[in-house]
């Protein structure tokens, strides 16, 4: 009889380990961390009480065109459509918010590197329409069609 000795811990590796390691997930993009970093720093903005609409502008003004025009036309048109919203920076955007919670918000194309930029809204906003309705828009320009349906919008997220 031969006596076969017990196979040393981790001698072989299963199929099941191996693939696993070779589909292994890379995590968050740069743009994400980034956007999570900005949070951040925007609750500890917050904290201290600072101006949301400075911080709303200096955001806009680090845009590059055409998102930094987009950005400040929508800014007027949000501040116009609803008075009762307060800017704030959300995640590195400009976004504006009712009793603390953020309402709409504008995503540049250049923050995650797609090729519009975009007009969207949270479930804050009272925009319930049936069992279906867009919570995001997507902004190539800003003609006068889109501008007065922005602001019709903003009036209703808010009423």
């Amino acid at each position: 009889m031969v006596e076969r000795k017990p196979a040393k811990k981790g001698a072989t590796k299963s199929a099941k380990s191996t693939t696993a390691k070779e589909k292994r997930y890379e995590g968050f993009t740069a743009e994400e961390r980034a956007a999570m970093q900005d949070r951040v720093q925007e609750m500890k903005v917050a904290a201290r009480g600072a101006d949301g609409e400075n911080e709303v502008l200096a955001k806009i003004a680090e845009m590059s065109e055409p998102d930094r025009a987009m950005g400040k036309r929508l800014h007027a048109i949000v501040k116009a459509s609803a008075p009762a919203l307060s800017p704030r920076t959300w995640y590195g955007m400009p976004a504006y918010a009712k009793d603390g919670k953020v309402v709409c918000f504008f995503k540049s194309a250049e923050k995650f590197k797609t090729r519009y930029a975009e007009f969207g809204f949270s479930e804050a906003a009272k925009l319930d329409e049936g069992g279906m309705w867009p919570v995001a828009f997507a902004l190539k320009k800003l003609t006068a069609a889109e501008e007065a349906r922005i602001g019709a919008l903003v009036k209703k997220a808010v009423s």
